[in-house]
């Protein structure tokens, strides 16, 4: 069957006259039927040596992306910038026709079943997006809102929301923070209660990236009065249901080209058989995907600061000041070349941190030291780059001051820094004891 599929996407490439479209599909395709171990011997620049994880084709799956981001989507960032939104169900199909949303998702609904070094490839390939709304908005998609169902969903719900979500007919949002349970999970207020056939949903959600344009949530909710970390579970929930109401579209500070809603339920009736997995262990699901959401933003951050970099190198090079090139003055090369060292830093930790999860380690506590790391110093390299455009970085027509004003969500959202530091304290055995 997955055979038969996969022909029938190959001849429906073929047959829409966009070429890229099909070669990146066709080279996408392969990788999940012909993975090799084989280090990378390429001559190419980003391929040259002995990569940590990466093989040639985790370069082809990175250049069949670039492809589709150069030709599809930064050309019209700045417009979705200024419209606060971008066309979620037209760039996921081009993106789900092309293999990209559902990597590390099993065959059988549409994936590649590839492992999760792959996410992470395609998370820093992601980064050369001109904006953070639209990359973490596809984040959402393919490694948030997803997990969960596609390892502990039934058949039939990974037929009806895993498989279109995959392929990008239907895009995903996740319910999970709240008004006053935002890194604290377990405060959640929003319930469900089972009345037969059927739970009966009443509360909110807050922050929903995709939330105005989403076609299902999945949505975490309290199923029982018992201890917070036994007590939820997690559905699947179409947005079109009755009592469920867009209250409003949030205005953001940054991530302005993604939509973020929050969302109202009111006595909405979801089928039983809508629960992924066992009733009580939606928090156990939802802490189990943190390790690849939190890898995931740590990988996507990383080539945004080697892009921020390199044009701030680029535009001091040619802008002058007491008669030389900025760039030559000590005090900014220096600068560069610190950040660029940490950038490498964080890299290392990535890729090590992958490296170990893909061979079936718990790397929670590295997880989170990436996701401070990427939080921080992505905070410092944008304030510092900015400083070095002068009059330019206060403007909104470069990427730093974009990047400044979107990436400060990193040490908010999917766990604030201090979070972040709790966990790493734990595992350090250095948190007070009750």
């Amino acid at each position: 069957m997955a055979l038969r599929e996969g022909a029938l996407r190959v001849k429906l490439l073929a047959n829409s006259g966009n070429f890229y479209k099909l070669t990146s599909f066709l080279g996408v395709r392969s990788l999940s039927e012909n993975v090799s171990s084989k280090p990378v011997t390429s001559s190419a620049s980003e391929t040259t040596g002995d990569h940590l994880i990466y093989t040639a084709e985790h370069f082809a799956l990175k250049e069949s992306l670039r492809k589709i981001i150069d030709q599809e989507i930064n050309p019209y960032v700045d417009q979705w910038e200024a419209e606060r939104t971008f066309p979620a169900h037209k760039i996921f199909k081009i993106l789900g026709s092309a293999g990209f949303l559902g990597v590390n998702k099993p065959v059988e609904y549409g994936g590649l079943g590839l492992d999760f070094s792959y996410s992470v490839a395609v998370a820093e390939e992601l980064g050369n997006i001109r904006c953070g709304g639209v990359p973490m908005a596809i984040g959402v998609q393919s490694d948030m809102a997803t997990p969960a169902l596609a390892r502990f969903g039934s058949a039939e719900l990974k037929k009806e929301f895993l498989l279109p979500s995959i392929m990008g007919d239907k895009v995903a949002c996740l319910g999970v923070s709240e008004v006053g349970a935002g890194s604290d999970v377990s405060s959640i207020k929003t319930k469900a209660v089972r009345q037969g056939d059927e739970y009966v949903i009443n509360g909110g959600k807050m922050w929903t990236t995709n939330g105005t344009q989403a076609d299902w949530m999945c949505l975490l909710a309290n199923t029982s009065d018992g201890p917070p970390h036994r007590n939820k579970s997690l559905f699947c929930l179409p947005m079109n249901l009755p009592g469920v109401q867009i209250a409003r579209k949030i205005d953001k500070l940054g991530m302005w080209s993604s939509d973020t809603a929050e969302v109202f339920f009111d006595d909405v009736r979801i089928p039983c058989n809508n629960i992924i997995g066992q009733e009580g262990m939606g928090f156990t699901y939802q802490m189990l995907q943190f390790q690849e959401e939190r890898l995931w933003a740590a990988a996507n951050v990383l080539t945004v600061m080697d892009n921020i970099i390199q044009e701030t190198i680029q535009y001091t090079r040619q802008r002058k000041i007491f008669k030389q090139p900025v760039l030559y003055h000590q005090t900014v090369h220096f600068r560069l070349a610190e950040l660029q060292t940490e950038v490498e830093l964080l890299r290392s930790l990535l890729h090590r941190a992958t490296a170990l999860y893909i061979k079936g380690n718990d790397v929670t506590k590295l997880a989170s030291m990436a996701k401070l790391k990427g939080g921080r110093l992505v905070r410092e390299l944008s304030d510092s780059c900015l400083q070095f455009w002068g009059g330019m970085g206060f403007t909104s027509d470069v990427l730093v001051t974009r990047v400044y004003r979107d990436t400060r969500l990193m040490s908010i959202g999917g766990g604030a820094d201090e979070v972040m530091l709790g966990i790493i304290s734990k595992y350090m055995d250095t948190l007070p004891r009750k």
